[in-house]
């Protein structure tokens, strides 16, 4: 089982956050043997594909180049322009080559883990020039696995070779017989197609070798429990910064609504334990709404900055437990206590209006059920 500098065994799969942040690093799986068996397979390929033409090119351009303009001889200059025209040709011949190995230098480093550009990667680490690191590397299981891997392809490659050459050497030696021309040809071929049967064993390398480097960059990846705990802490926050943030937005929270107290029609009171500031606005509200509501000390609160702002205060016990109970802050009142509510808002706007020397109005009973209260006394 792997183990980590603290000696605590790595027993916990790598999280997203983990390999997330291997790819921003660079730290992606690779596999050398699948890279090297897609150029290798795509050169090959391309020439078996296209040996004719680039063969007929390739002989057009060698004849240029052995019977140059004698010419030239009589103005050296233009030697220059020639040798850049013969350059140009070579290239021209090579580019479909040239080409294919290209996309296999993008299409295998996909294969294994995608595309990724990591800016991080070009960062130079110092740890890497760690000699004690480089010599773990060598000797460690890793340097066990390199050697394991070039030996088996040492007996792939020499083993496909093997059984490619041996069953043709009767058709090499018969070549011996033949025209220059048609022996050139026969032999390339023959190259071209072993060669594929080495890249075939290559091939067979590299499907062993891809699923084990991504095996092995899990495995590197794996986390320790502590890790992991560590990880989910600042992922979702430690329980002591999270305790204070919402410590804050509670505070933030209270503060608001006390600034909404004084814009409050009405303060239902309980009359000591609770209170409920209600406000309607006719052209704005389809329901009065709960502006501010508290308990206890935050009650008293309530209650004292209401009358400093001159709100009034109506004592309503069942109708303040069930409002600080069923009533959310910003919310509209529960359709079940529009009845009272508009009770409530109707004695004071009668308070509003009424003058001395004329009967004081009346608060009239309020039909509340407080259903399971469970509330504080009155």
């Amino acid at each position: 089982m792997a183990e980590n500098e603290n000696g605590q065994e790595k027993t916990e799969l790598p999280s997203e956050k983990r390999l997330r942040d291997a790819r921003e690093k660079g730290d992606v799986p690779r596999s050398k043997e699948l890279a090297t068996v897609a150029v290798f397979g795509a050169g090959v390929a391309s020439l078996l594909a296209m040996g004719g033409g680039v063969t007929a090119r390739a002989k057009d351009w060698m004849r240029d180049a052995m019977s140059p303009d004698l010419g030239m001889l009589e103005s050296p200059q233009s030697l220059f322009g020639h040798a850049g025209d013969l350059l140009l040709g070579l290239l021209w011949i090579l580019a479909p080559l040239v080409l294919a190995t290209l996309v296999a230098c993008f299409v295998a480093p996909a294969a294994m883990g995608g595309f990724n550009f990591a800016t991080k990667g070009l960062v130079p680490d110092l740890k890497k020039l760690d000699p004690m690191a480089g010599l773990k590397r060598i000797y460690g299981p890793e340097g066990l696995a390199e050697l394991l891997k070039s030996l088996l392809r040492v007996l792939l490659v020499g083993g496909a070779a093997a059984l490619f050459l041996v069953p043709s050497m009767p058709r090499l030696r018969s070549m011996l017989h033949e025209p220059l021309e048609q022996a050139a040809a026969g032999g390339l071929t023959f190259a071209l197609w072993m060669l594929m049967a080495t890249c075939a064993a290559l091939l067979l390398l590299a499907l062993a070798d891809a699923p084990y480097q991504k095996w092995n960059w899990r495995r590197k990846l794996m986390m320790t429990r502590q890790e992991l705990r560590e990880e989910m802490k600042d992922t979702e926050g430690r329980p002591e910064v999270k305790g204070r943030i919402r410590q804050l937005q509670h505070e933030m929270s209270q503060r608001r609504m006390m600034e909404d107290v004084p814009t409050a029609d009405v303060i239902v009171v309980n009359p000591t334990h609770y209170a409920v500031a209600l406000k309607y606005d006719g052209g704005a509200m389809r329901a009065p709404r709960v502006v501010a509501k508290g308990v206890d000390e935050m009650a008293l609160r309530i209650r004292a900055l209401g009358e400093q702002h001159k709100v009034a205060l109506v004592s309503a016990p069942p109708l303040a437990r069930v409002l600080y109970r069923e009533a959310d802050i910003g919310q509209e009142i529960p359709v079940k206590l529009y009845a009272a509510v508009a009770q409530v808002l109707s004695y004071v706007y009668q308070l509003r209006t009424w003058r001395a020397g004329t009967p004081q109005p009346q608060l009239a009973d309020l039909a509340v059920d407080e259903g399971e209260t469970g509330g504080r006394g009155a």
